[in-house]
C-alpha cells in the first residue's frame, strides 16, 4: 500500500494545482483561482497522499462558492472523456481525486445529484470512497440505486456498485452496510457473480472476502445459494478469489 501511496502522491504537485484550477475555472467563473494556486503551490512537497489531497480540497472549499449542489452540477462538466478500458483510472484520472474527495465530504448535502456524479466520476476515476458516507446516511436508497447500476453497460459502474460496499475497503473506514441491508447486498453481489470483466469479477470476489472475515456463515449462505443456480466460469473464480484466505 505504502508504495502505491508513494506513486500516486507524486501526481498532486505544484504543475498540477496550476492544471486544476484552471479546470475548475473553466466552469466556475468566480472561482478565487488566485488564492487556491496561492496557497497551495510550493505547499505540498513534504506532505503524503492524503494529506495532500486533504489540503487541496480545504483550498478548494474556500476559493469557489459554499453551495455544493450549484459546485456539483459545475463539476459535471468538467469531467472530460470516459475511460476506454476496465482499469486505468489511476494511470488516467487520478487529476479528479480531489473532487471525489469533496463528494465524500458533503455529499450528503444532496444525496441524490451525489449519487448520479458519481455514476459519471466512476467513469473516469473511482467513486468508491465518496460513496461510502452516502451508503452510511442512506443505506436503503443509495443500495437500491447500486442494484441498477449491476445491469448497467459501463464495467466502471458495475464494478463501483460491488466495490462501494466492501466492508473493508482499502483505505477506508470499516462500512457494514453489507450486514445491516444484508439482502440488497446480497443482490448487489449476485447481479454480478457472472459479470464477464475481470475487473468486477475481482471486487465481487473482494466483497467476499472481506465477508468471510466478518460473518463468515453469510459469505457460505451466499455462495450456496449461487450454486443451487448453477455455474459459470466467473462465478467459480469468485468464489476462489473470495475464499482465497480460507484455511
Amino acid at each position: 500500500m505504502g508504495g502505491t501511496s508513494m506513486k500516486h502522491k507524486d501526481h498532486y504537485n505544484d504543475e498540477y494545482i496550476l492544471c486544476l484550477s484552471a479546470k475548475i475555472l473553466s466552469v466556475m467563473p468566480d472561482f478565487d483561482e488566485k488564492a487556491f494556486c496561492r496557497s497551495l503551490v510550493g505547499g505540498l512537497e513534504d506532505k503524503e497522499l492524503f494529506a495532500r489531497l486533504d489540503c487541496i480540497v480545504d483550498v478548494m472549499e474556500e476559493s469557489m462558492p459554499d453551495n455544493y449542489t450549484e459546485n456539483i452540477q459545475r463539476f459535471s462538466h468538467m469531467l472530460g472523456p470516459e475511460l476506454t478500458q476496465p482499469e486505468g483510472m489511476f494511470n488516467l484520472g487520478w487529476w479528479l481525486w480531489p473532487i471525489g474527495r469533496y463528494v465524500e465530504r458533503h455529499g450528503n448535502e444532496n444525496w441524490t445529484l451525489s449519487l448520479s456524479f458519481l455514476k459519471e466520476l466512476t467513469k473516469r476515476f473511482t467513486g468508491e470512497y465518496a460513496v461510502r458516507p452516502l451508503l452510511r446516511e442512506h443505506p436503503k436508497e443509495a443500495m437500491d440505486e447500486l442494484i441498477k447500476w449491476t445491469a448497467d453497460e459501463n464495467v466502471h459502474v458495475r464494478r463501483l456498485a460491488s466495490e462501494g460496499v466492501r466492508i473493508r475497503l482499502p483505505w477506508s473506514q470499516k462500512l457494514f452496510v453489507a450486514l445491516d441491508e444484508f439482502e440488497r447486498y446480497t443482490s448487489i453481489l449476485t447481479n454480478l457473480k457472472d459479470d464477464p470483466e475481470k475487473f468486477v469479477q475481482k471486487s465481487v470476489g473482494n466483497n467476499l472476502n472481506d465477508l468471510y472475515k466478518d460473518a463468515p456463515e453469510k459469505a457460505d449462505l451466499i455462495i450456496s445459494q449461487w450454486e443451487k443456480l448453477g455455474h459459470s466460469k466467473a462465478q467459480d473464480w469468485i468464489i476462489k478469489h473470495g475464499r482465497r484466505n480460507q484455511k
